[in-house]
């Protein structure tokens, strides 16, 4: 059985991860959104900067967002893109595009 690719992009798009790399998600003292990494170093990627979006915070369960999306993916066929959008109107939220 092939597992579904799903990547996860920091909302510049400066950095893809694999979902499958990632061991925990989490929201930092300022705000951002984390993504710890289980290979290597333990490096650690801010997927969500809200610094960079005029100190706009993610909702409280944005963490868990990601979670339950890449839980939905897990079951999909096919690749995918999850990365985290700030719109004007609708605040933050993760959009999923196939590869």
């Amino acid at each position: 059985m092939n597992t579904p690719d799903v990547w996860i992009s920091k909302d510049d798009g400066s950095d893809i991860v694999r979902a499958s790399a990632i061991v925990g998600v989490g929201i930092d003292y300022n705000g951002n959104i984390t993504a710890r990494l289980g290979h290597g170093e333990g490096a650690t990627i801010t997927l969500a900067d809200q610094g960079r979006q005029n100190g706009a915070h993610p909702p409280a369960d944005f963490h868990r967002q990601l979670m339950r999306i890449i839980a939905q993916l897990s079951d999909a066929s096919g690749a995918f893109l999850v990365r985290p959008v700030r719109d004007e109107a609708r605040g933050w939220e993760w959009t999923t595009e196939p590869l």
